[in-house]
């Protein structure tokens, strides 16, 4: 099993549904009381708000790379950021450490391609929705996603950073999401994308008016497939 390293605390919240995730998903596999070799480095979110407010990207990139650096010196075989918005400097990450960086946005891709979905409505920060970087490495990989109205974005990003970054899952707020995927789905959206490791908490991907796409299994889905993958085809063989 190969030791899976985790940049967490973008939110807390979230960081704990890929500990919980992985760790399940490994002992469902391995059986027994198995859980995963894993490393986690939690950052102090406040901090990284404050950068992306300030559109301090380099900044954010060379904390994170340093970060990611740790854990690999620590023995992780692999890295992950837990979060889709600061996959908007993954490249620069991944620029400082030898292992691989198993790339949220390249998961997702993939996991929608198979499913044979060609135009998915993208819920995330507003960061992740209107920089671009989502888009075009999704175009790259052969998705054309969209996003919800300048307006429904906003309702969308209050909700991740007012909320549920901060533990709260509202009723109100879940029906908000729900009516902004049916405006959506009447323009021709064909599933959904949790772009946000959070929206889990307050969205169900499998009880929606599209198929939905968790960004945050996925991730996890991927970590482990790279940690037991190899162990699992010998014990086979």
């Amino acid at each position: 099993m190969r030791t899976i390293g985790l940049i967490g605390g973008m939110s807390f919240e979230s960081s704990a549904v890929y500990y919980r995730m992985i760790n399940e998903m490994v002992r469902e596999r391995c059986g027994g009381l198995s859980s995963a070799e894993l490393l986690m480095h939690s950052v102090n979110f406040e901090d990284i708000v404050a950068m992306q407010k300030a559109g301090d990207w380099d900044g954010a990139a060379r904390r994170l790379g340093d970060v990611a650096l740790k854990l690999q010196i620590a023995g992780a075989e692999c890295i992950l950021i837990c979060t889709n918005t600061m996959h908007l400097i993954a490249d620069r990450v991944a620029a400082r450490i030898s292992v691989p960086l198993i790339h949220i946005i390249d998961e997702t891709a993939a996991s929608l391609k198979a499913a044979g979905r060609k135009r998915p409505l993208l819920l995330a920060t507003r960061y992740t929705m209107e920089h671009g970087f989502y888009a075009d490495r999704m175009k790259n990989l052969g998705v054309e996603i969209v996003v919800p109205e300048a307006e429904d974005r906003t309702v969308v990003h209050d909700i991740i950073f007012n909320e549920l970054c901060a533990g709260k899952v509202l009723d109100s707020s879940r029906q908000k999401l729900m009516q902004i995927i049916e405006r959506e789905k009447a323009k021709g959206a064909d599933s959904i994308i949790l772009g946000c490791t959070e929206i889990c908490l307050i969205l169900d991907p499998d009880n929606l008016p599209l198929p939905g796409f968790d960004t945050t299994a996925i991730h996890a889905e991927a970590a482990v497939g790279f940690s037991i993958g190899d162990e699992r085809k010998q014990k086979a063989a």
